[in-house]
C-alpha cells in the first residue's frame, strides 16, 4: 500500500514519543501489504475496525487510533487522523 502520508505519523509522535515505536511498526508493515479488501486488513490487524467510510486501526496496544481511508482499487491508504485514545472517544473526528 502506498501511505498518505508519513508526515501525519511524525507530528503525532513528535507529541506523543511513545508512539512512534507502534507507529513505525504499522507503517511498515501496511507498506508492504497488498490488501485487496477489509477481510485482508483483518487477517494483519485483526482490531481494526471499520467505522463508515473510515478504517480505524488499533495503535500501541490500543493507546492509540489511526484513522484512514483506503482505496483498495488504488493500493492507496490516507491517514486522517492518528488520535490518543481518548480524543478517538470524543468523536470530533465523525465530522470531517
Amino acid at each position: 500500500m502506498h501511505i498518505i502520508s508519513k508526515k501525519k505519523l511524525r507530528e503525532f509522535w513528535e507529541e506523543h514519543p511513545r508512539a512512534q515505536a507502534p507507529l513505525e511498526a504499522w507503517y511498515q508493515t501496511v507498506r508492504n501489504a497488498e490488501w485487496e479488501n477489509f477481510a485482508d486488513i483483518r487477517r494483519t490487524f485483526n482490531t481494526t475496525d471499520q467505522v463508515g467510510k473510515y478504517t480505524v486501526f488499533d495503535i500501541g496496544g490500543n493507546k492509540y487510533r489511526l484513522i484512514a481511508v483506503i482505496h483498495f482499487n488504488r493500493g492507496k491508504l490516507y491517514v486522517r487522523h492518528v488520535l490518543t485514545h481518548t480524543e478517538y472517544d470524543e468523536g470530533k473526528w465523525k465530522n470531517e
